[in-house]
């Protein structure tokens, strides 16, 4: 049982962090970076699929499904309620509450339908994806790391975590989006012109995930594993 339950964490892995990253690649170097709503689509299949592989001896429930889409609509809704401050959003916080709270699969499907609706409002383009795997990594890491430990006990280490994946993993994978999306040509200078531009930004938004997580992580951890006991989810 312990090893079939390992060998899924690895499919996870391989399906998340390759596959996903192919995806993104194949849509820039051979889609032109033209198709982003197909390449979204691909994206939310493929963030599916290692969540449904937990639920292969059991019919996955509806109100498993209905509580990621709750916190997908929190999180759509509080970056709306934020637009008039650039990069200071608690969708990143929400994210990583849903990957500790229901684990590695449901922080990386909710992070990557909070950026795929959010844009709906926002505007769609070929960043689109990138903000997608941004916002679903940082939450599948949040379960990997948080989900199964007693670390997640520990709201100044989730604030941690929040600000510096927030500002290295989310800020480089969308500030090289922008390389791509805006450079015909990749050069030392454009790379260290488009990072340090953004790094007012990435800091903000750091801050912001610090902040929010530091307000809501404690009241949402608590309704969650309430849910969670209740429902026997």
């Amino acid at each position: 049982m312990q090893k079939k339950l390992v060998n899924k964490k690895i499919i996870s892995l391989v399906v998340i962090l390759f596959f996903i990253t192919l995806t993104i690649f194949c849509g820039i170097f051979i889609l032109g970076d033209r198709k982003y709503y197909f390449i979204s689509l691909l994206i939310i299949i493929l963030s599916i699929i290692p969540f449904l592989m937990l639920f292969e001896k059991k019919r996955l429930q509806a109100r498993e499904m209905v509580l990621i889409a709750v916190l997908v609509a929190i999180a759509v809704v509080g970056r709306m309620a934020f637009f008039m401050i650039p990069q200071f959003k608690p969708v990143m916080a929400i994210v990583i509450v849903a990957g500790v709270c229901f684990g590695r699969e449901a922080g990386f499907l909710t992070g990557a339908l909070s950026a795929f609706v959010s844009n709906f409002f926002f505007g769609q383009g070929p960043w689109t994806p990138w903000q997608m795997f941004a916002f679903g990594l940082v939450g599948f890491l949040a379960g990997l790391i948080f989900s199964e430990s007693k670390l997640k006990e520990k709201r100044w280490l989730l604030c941690l975590f929040g600000g510096v994946t927030t500002l290295i993993i989310y800020g480089g994978l969308i500030n090289l989006s922008t390389l791509f999306i805006t450079m015909q040509k990749v050069t030392l200078e454009a790379v260290l012109a488009v990072y340090v531009s953004g790094f007012y930004f990435d800091l903000v938004h750091s801050a912001s995930t610090v902040i929010f997580l530091a307000l809501i992580y404690k009241p949402m951890l608590g309704k969650m594993e309430r849910i969670k006991m209740k429902y026997g989810i």
